[in-house]
């Protein structure tokens, strides 16, 4: 097997190499004496001299200043980018509806675009001063990405609940569908209002399914997940310890409870809800004022996105060709 010579390390030439080279030019040396003395390739010697004058004269402070602008300029954030306008326009229109730089990036690859970025690219370009304006579009809106923060939970007690350990096998296993994780979301309490959201998800094709409930009784809570279970095909589902989800043995499908304060026993649907407030309902929202309208079609729209974790192909794709939802009408959010 043939072996490939090991490539040299490019150096730039310093400031103090530059002075040598203007004091052996007065001292009349030649371009391989110079290259000798400097240990460098004599056609290095022959560029610097070429491209490095002032007045016709090779000057080391001129020549210095020269290659600080060149190199300054010679890459700048999102320059890729900024450098292709259909590129540009594409992932700009993707921002406007609601695509992540990671859904945009990652469905590059899938339909292979060239030329193509990654979504860290996608980011820095945002982060610079010529993609700014598109950062709105972002679903945290900011400039920089927010500190993460531990989750707190509260403490409750089911009664007949049936612990996580005891979860068959099947639901673990990646291969197979219906299997559901639980979980709600509210209203401020400084709001007075008691609207909730009531969230599944299908941990294999990461459909997104909600209702919203008049408030956090575990008669609304029945009705809701009832009215989910309706729509597709539910086995199990994980929950917590939530007042709430005290009549899971009338919601017609196996509940399994999470230990007590383990949210990360349940993370398909812990970020999903995190992913709903990024994009349309931040802590503080009153869901009261939030029409079922609006959360069917955000919902909605989250089952649309494209997902690194299905190849880049969207949570209703994925479900509609296992067969998950009961009906193929793409209706997986409810009044």
């Amino acid at each position: 097997m043939k072996k490939h010579k090991k490539r040299k390390h490019f150096l730039h030439i310093t400031q103090n190499k530059r002075d040598r080279i203007e004091s052996l030019l007065d001292n009349g040396a030649k371009q391989c004496e110079i290259a000798k003395i400097l240990k460098v390739d004599k056609s290095t010697i022959s560029r610097e001299l070429k491209r490095k004058r002032k007045n016709g004269r090779y000057d080391a402070d001129a020549a210095e200043h020269k290659a600080l602008v060149k190199r300054g300029n010679s890459k700048y954030q999102g320059m890729k980018i900024e450098a292709n306008k259909e590129l540009k326009k594409m992932i700009a229109d993707g921002l406007k509806a609601k695509r992540s730089p990671d859904e945009i990036a990652g469905r590059m690859k899938v339909e292979k675009i060239n030329p193509r970025i990654g979504a860290n690219t996608i980011y820095k370009w945002l982060y610079s001063a010529f993609g700014q304006r598109y950062c709105k579009y972002l679903c945290t809106q900011r400039w920089r990405r927010k500190p993460r923060t531990k989750s707190k939970t509260g403490r409750h007690i089911i009664p007949n609940m049936i612990r996580i350990e005891a979860l068959p096998k099947g639901a673990v296993n990646r291969t197979r569908y219906g299997h559901y994780e639980t979980d709600t979301f509210v209203s401020p309490r400084k709001s007075g209002a008691r609207t909730s959201g009531a969230v599944s998800c299908e941990k294999k094709s990461k459909l997104v399914l909600g209702r919203k409930i008049p408030d956090m009784r575990p008669e609304s809570m029945k009705r809701a997940m009832k009215s989910i279970k309706s729509k597709v095909n539910m086995k199990t589902t994980i929950m917590d310890r939530g007042i709430e989800n005290t009549r899971h043995e009338d919601w017609g499908v196996a509940a399994y409870c999470c230990d007590p304060s383990s949210p990360w026993q349940k993370p398909l649907v812990e970020g999903t809800i995190g992913l709903l407030r990024r994009w349309f309902w931040p802590k503080g929202t009153n869901l009261s004022k939030v029409s079922g309208r609006e959360f069917r079609e955000n919902i909605q729209i989250i089952n649309n996105k494209y997902r690194k974790s299905l190849r880049y192909r969207s949570a209703l794709e994925v479900a509609e060709k296992h067969g998950i939802l009961k009906s193929l009408t793409g209706e997986v959010a409810f009044h």
